[in-house]
């Protein structure tokens, strides 16, 4: 039986402070943790280092807003707690966070920032370790991460002359939806993990530069709390993982859609999460070896780290006869996320959805799915042999994502038909850095980029961007000479593999 109408004083909670009876404070809120504490995801040592504690500013970066309450039955939710009587968690600062400090201290100014690859250049080595290996990660041996970028190296420009390029236009409607540029902010999780107003840098800047931000299920920002931020009449998508509960999946898409949301991105490429190695050595690491030792002989696996931590619920047996269940429930435009083949995208075609995103997730799904940019090249083709259809079309929108760092890798999509292009890590990279002065920085970057390849493309408007403005011959070989691309090279880190713990010298 629940109590949660009590209210608890600081030294009640407090004495619940060890492995046989751990409660912990989050949001003016007392938990009962005891019986989590083997499976919670990030390992048992965090919430032991805030048994009987306020655990708020530690939770709140790393969980989306009700992932506690969901978790946790209604009977350990125990009740309020008098914060005037909570001790303040004396916060100690390591050797570690000092020394990041200082490179905090020591980023260039903003003026220096040139393009996109130099945020994620300043992010590594300004952000939390734990927070750049989440952001970063990709799976496996991360080939399908590098390979989105290197895909659209393999795209060459054919360039026209002789055009008055006085005025140029890269504005474009998106669904319908007006965006002053062919890309949209992506959805991705813990947005909190880089910066504390997390999601919200990101509306602010869409708002402002007159763009459309893809909520995640999986925000920092609880939804409501980001679709009060944003600006009267500003448009905004929502990406839906799909909870095994199909009630609570419509309670959420509904009022997604009563809140003014203007297009669903079902997200259908992780019925189950990929392996982010460097997110679980972080796990690793921040675990004490005799809790993982317990863990190992208990044959529980809290190795995933961040990842798996906020995605138990998302249904792996999802399928297409789920689709005329969604459009039942709501009248939003329905657009498949994560899609990796032209069967897929005909298939999504036939049933009468929007549109479908091509993508792999990032690179964090499955190693060497191709990349979004190639997946396109045979999208369009196949679509125009099997139904005749061109693009990019309004009636079946095709969008790509995954490795675009310049105006130009979003040039090249729209050529070979995407209506747009979603952006993600680098956004991410931008407000981690440099908060919200880095994200807005990041988009007037490219709009200048746009500004300029535009000109030198000899393409006045986004509908003079065409397929005979691109040389894709190359786009299906995956081992093409092409020169290095130095920035990208020198920001991704190499993953690491097993090490010896560090050697206590006992001399």
């Amino acid at each position: 039986m629940t109590s949660s109408g009590r209210t608890y004083s600081g030294k009640e909670v407090a004495v619940h402070n060890s492995r046989e009876s751990c409660w912990i404070i989050v949001h003016g809120k007392v938990y009962d943790v005891t019986d989590f504490l083997d499976d919670h995801p990030g390992g048992s040592k965090i919430i032991l280092k805030y048994a009987g504690k306020d655990a708020t500013a530690e939770y709140d970066p790393i969980h989306p807003p009700d992932a506690i309450t969901t978790n946790l039955k209604p009977e350990k939710q125990l009740g309020s707690v008098d914060l005037t009587t909570v001790e303040k968690v004396e916060v100690k600062i390591t050797d570690e966070e000092r020394a990041r400090q200082e490179r905090i201290a020591a980023r260039p100014p903003l003026s220096e920032i040139l393009n996109l690859h130099d945020f994620e250049a300043i992010a590594k080595y300004t952000m939390p370790e734990k927070a750049w290996a989440y952001y970063s990660s990709a799976a496996d041996d991360e080939i399908t991460n590098r390979e989105n970028h290197a895909a659209f190296h393999r795209i060459w420009f054919r360039p026209r002359i002789l055009k008055d390029v006085t005025k140029v236009d890269w504005s474009t409607t998106i669904l319908g939806q007006k965006s002053s540029m062919p890309l949209y902010i992506t959805a991705t999780a813990l947005g909190k993990l880089g910066h504390p107003d997390g999601e919200l840098n990101l509306t602010r800047a869409a708002a402002k530069h007159g763009i459309i931000q893809m909520i995640p299920t999986l925000a920092s920002c609880s939804f409501d709390e980001i679709m009060d931020a944003a600006a009267p009449g500003q448009v905004q998508f929502f990406q839906l993982y799909v909870n095994k509960d199909r009630a609570i999946t419509k309670r959420i898409v509904q009022h997604a859609e009563q809140r003014g949301i203007r297009g669903l991105f079902i997200t259908v490429d992780a019925p189950q999460l990929g392996r982010r190695e460097k997110d679980m050595r972080q796990k690793f690491e921040a675990e004490n070896p005799s809790e993982v030792n317990k863990a190992d002989q208990g044959g529980i696996d809290r190795s995933q780290g961040a990842a798996r931590a906020i995605s138990s619920f998302i249904d792996p047996g999802l399928n297409w006869s789920d689709m005329a269940w969604f459009k039942s429930i709501t009248k939003l435009p329905l657009i498949l996320k994560g899609v990796q083949c032209w069967e897929d995208a005909l298939e999504a075609y036939d049933i009468g959805l929007s549109g479908v995103v091509l993508s792999n997730h990032g690179g964090r799904q499955l190693d060497f799915a191709r990349s979004g940019l190639e997946v396109l090249v045979e999208v369009t083709t196949k679509l125009k042999e099997k139904r005749g259809l061109s693009f990019p079309n309004e009636k079946f929108q095709l969008f790509i994502d995954g490795g675009v760092r310049r105006a130009t890798d979003v040039i090249k999509a729209v050529a070979l038909g995407a209506t747009a292009v979603g952006i993600g890590r680098p956004f991410l990279y931008a407000y981690s850095a440099y908060g919200p002065e880095g994200i807005n920085h990041s988009l007037q970057i490219l709009h200048d980029e746009f500004e300029m390849n535009m000109r030198l493309l000899g393409a006045r408007s986004m509908k003079e961007v065409v397929p005979e403005m691109v040389d894709s011959s190359n786009i299906h070989l995956h081992i093409v000479s092409v020169p290095s691309d130095n920035l990208y090279e020198s920001n991704y880190e190499r993953l690491q593999g097993a090490r010896l713990r560090e050697i206590k010298n006992k001399l």
